[in-house]
């Protein structure tokens, strides 16, 4: 039989329904993280709409932990910028990672999804996309976790502006272990392969022993080694791969 164009359409639904169900446990492990963040928003120098505004466009929690704390050290836009860039780093191998499996979409729905793109999702979308050969998957699984993760921070968010004032003693509770806890439950799955070992314990290693650097400048240059050791040993992997397309043209992608 014939299928309607009604059928495609339910079958993305599903898929995206299915990759929000499968982010909830990241949700939970990421909400606490957001509240602590607006209510870190109401004891600094910025506006409530600030905050609120900083979650809606750059959408990075760690990045945006680090920006309100430098902020309210009146440190220099160039600061900020750095520092949250090198932060961010490790986004780019998450990208390199993910790149085979969205290669064949769109630019519009590259740019959609690289939008929503967090260290949750990517869990997610990775786990996801393992199960079949790369090219086989649409954008509708990783693009409905992306969105379920956004709106959800963007609540925890609203929650912890509101009631920060309220409650000054919420982040002395121990509530920013959730993100430890969220950080561990990521990172141990996804260490199958030796490049991503590798990255973990450089990084590891080497924020341990750069801790004593000055404006935790260490652990920033212990995140940007992990990410190009990552980036290397990954380009290494592939390296036979482009290889055999040079040899096989036919075997090129269009």
């Amino acid at each position: 039989m014939k299928a309607t164009p009604a059928q495609p359409s339910r079958a993305a639904l599903r898929e995206f329904a299915a990759g929000a169900r499968d982010t909830i446990p990241m949700m939970v492990g990421a909400a606490p993280f957001g509240v602590i963040f607006g209510t870190l928003v109401t004891a600094s120098p910025l506006s409530l709409w600030h905050g609120q505004l900083m979650s809606l466009a750059v959408f990075a929690g760690s990045a945006q932990f680090i920006a309100v704390g430098l902020i309210g050290s009146h440190a220099s836009f160039a600061v900020i910028w750095a520092t949250t860039l090198v932060v961010n780093l490790r986004h780019v191998l998450y990208s390199a990672t993910l790149a085979p499996y969205v290669a064949h979409l769109p630019r519009r729905w590259r740019w959609a999804l690289a939008g929503v793109l967090t260290d949750e999702v990517f869990a997610v979308a990775y786990a996801h996309y393992q199960k079949r050969a790369p090219g086989e998957i649409g954008p509708h699984y990783f693009f409905g976790s992306g969105v379920s993760m956004y709106l959800n921070w963007q609540l925890c968010t609203l929650l912890g502006l509101l009631f920060g004032a309220a409650f000054p003693g919420l982040k002395s509770l121990g509530l920013d272990f959730a993100m430890v806890a969220t950080f561990i439950a990521i990172i141990v799955p996804q260490l199958v392969a030796v490049r991503f070992v590798a990255a973990a314990l450089a990084s590891g290693v080497l924020s341990f022993a750069w801790q004593g650097w000055p404006y935790k400048l260490g652990l920033l240059a212990a995140v940007f080694v992990g990410v190009v050791v990552g980036m290397v040993l990954t380009l290494v992997e592939n390296r036979p791969q482009q290889q055999n397309r040079l040899k096989n043209p036919k075997e090129r992608t269009q």
